[in-house]
């Protein structure tokens, strides 16, 4: 394991959907990849709890979830052109921008026309 807990968490959940497991248990996390699974929990792709200092993952809907290496700086401007990269079609999937009001989803920081760093994407 690396010493990026968000990746490797992401990197987990797609070698278990690959294996068509349905959950994923991690005994590593942070406030940064907990905010992120809110979203996706919020979103419909997952559900997770916390129990004992181990996070349990259910797989639900998601197709691929992966993060964005490296973390790219992007502005208002210039995050079009990310948006294009790393998702297969428009309005279609999110990309997860952490920006200085916290964790958004691109159309939100489009929305709010603010920039800040890319972290993952899912779809």
């Amino acid at each position: 394991m690396s010493q990026d807990i968000v990746a490797d968490t992401l990197n987990q959940i797609m070698n278990a959907k690959r294996a068509k497991k349905e959950t994923v248990v991690t005994t590593k996390f942070s406030k940064l990849l907990i905010n992120l699974l809110e979203m996706m929990k919020n979103l419909g792709y997952l559900d997770y709890n916390l129990e004992d200092k181990k996070l349990v993952i259910s797989l639900k809907d998601i197709n691929k979830c992966k993060a964005i290496k490296p973390r790219y700086t992007v502005t208002n401007k210039t995050l079009e052109r990310y948006i294009r990269r790393f998702l297969p079609a428009r309005n279609f999937g999110y990309v997860i921008v952490s920006t200085n009001k916290g964790l958004m989803v691109h159309h939100d920081a489009q929305e709010n026309k603010i920039g800040g760093s890319l972290i993952a994407y899912f779809y």
